[in-house]
């Protein structure tokens, strides 16, 4: 071939190439609109071996807490070590039997699933919770833990030794990553409403702002409010009710989904700060989320699973591990879900779980948290009783047969 028809050839090959290009770009290009055009969604798949065996034939109670500190160390809290006997309480045997005993209230895994601490239960200075609630990590390492049980007698209890009145719980406590006390809000059996500056009311959940040094609690199966207080000495701050507004201790009827929204929270078993500043409260036999400014302000509201009845869908939210917390995860008990919603509009685009025992399916999952890799790890409460993780796969495409 001479060294005309070799040019010809290159630029015919050359002008092929690109036109492939080119035809693959708009291929690409229409796929991508396509893919654009459908909300997306984060992909996640159950560790079915996560965690590792307990030691010491330790089994979980009820698990009330879950959260994930800065060395993606995760934390669980559970009712076992309250050893009520009443299954439908959440407790284990006391005396436990040859096969079980209770596992001590707080335990901490690394990533991989190992238990790597443990601790809790009554101490000097504090009163420890009759049945524990929510917990969270702050920026300093400090275990925050709330205190939700009723008022009950040991009537009936396995073990028990009298009747003698046990005082419901009406407080928040703060320890060390080792366990060591450092702080209590409010005072077991002496019960605050909703105006109250000084105490609380079986308090569901807490969060830490480390911005502000500020702790919020979520005094919400008591009385009906989000009240802050100073994180190193429990002065109060602040509180406020739905919509922003004054709570008061009238009674609301049962939960209508027919209904106009309520104007008073029902429920408050959760708060969580967002990066951006925003607060999210878990309204949970309301079956829906307000947002707030810090200072109270009522931002928006939505809804989630809103014809759920009994006790409620919205009981614990956790944000995504993108800096821009594209998505919120709420842990709905009740339908036995995890929802995944876009942050940005408060939609639902997926959800992930049903109900059931096997791995990936849950009983009462009450709490969750994500750690630094997108992974979530759920808490069932109830007769669910365990911690499973989620490992994150990216994101992915959805469609409304697979929200």
């Amino acid at each position: 071939m001479n060294r005309k028809c070799n040019f010809y050839f290159d630029a015919t090959l050359i002008a092929l190439i690109l036109l492939i290009g080119a035809g693959q770009s708009v291929v690409d290009s229409s796929a991508m609109a396509r893919r654009g055009n459908r909300p997306q969604a984060p992909r996640f798949e159950v560790d079915p071996l996560w965690p590792k065996p307990l030691p010491n034939h330790w089994v979980l109670g009820s698990v009330t807490g879950v959260a994930v500190d800065l060395e993606d160390h995760i934390w669980i809290t559970h009712r076992g070590a309250d050893s009520l006997g009443n299954n439908e309480k959440g407790g284990i045997l006391n005396p436990p039997t040859g096969c079980c005993v209770p596992a001590p209230p707080v335990l901490r895994f690394d990533p991989a699933g190992n238990l790597v601490g443990h601790w809790g239960g009554p101490g000097q200075g504090f009163e420890w919770p009759q049945s524990t609630g929510g917990m969270t990590v702050d920026h300093k390492g400090n275990v925050w833990i709330a205190a939700a049980g009723q008022s009950e007698t040991a009537a009936g209890r396995q073990g028990a030794a009298s009747t003698a009145p046990r005082p419901q719980d009406a407080h928040v406590l703060k320890f060390s990553r080792a366990g060591q006390f450092l702080l209590q809000i409010g005072r077991a059996g002496k019960v605050e409403p909703n105006d109250s500056k000084t105490g609380l009311n079986r308090p569901a959940g807490v969060e830490v702002d480390p911005a502000t040094g500020e702790v919020y609690v979520a005094d919400g199966l008591g009385n009906r409010r989000v009240v802050v207080f100073d994180a190193e000495t429990g002065a109060y701050k602040r509180h406020w009710g739905a919509y922003g507004k004054k709570p008061d201790d009238s009674a609301l009827g049962p939960y209508d989904p027919n209904a106009p929204p309520a104007k008073q929270f029902r429920a408050v078993s959760c708060v969580a700060i967002s990066k951006d500043g925003l607060v999210y409260v878990c309204d949970r036999t309301n079956d829906r989320i307000q947002v707030f400014r810090k200072d109270g302000k009522f931002v928006k509201e939505a809804f989630v699973s809103k014809a759920t009845l009994g006790d409620g869908s919205v009981w614990d939210i956790a944000f995504s591990h993108d800096p821009q917390q594209r998505f919120l995860y709420v842990a709905d008990g009740h339908d036995k879900k995890v929802f995944i919603l876009r942050r940005d509009t408060l939609e639902a685009v997926a959800s992930l779980g049903s109900g059931g025992r096997m791995a990936g399916q849950f009983y009462g999952v009450g709490s969750i948290a994500v750690d630094s890799r997108g992974n979530i790890y759920t808490g069932e409460t109830y007769e669910g009783k365990r911690v499973q993780k989620f490992v994150y796969k990216g994101l992915r495409a959805v469609t409304n047969q697979n929200r």
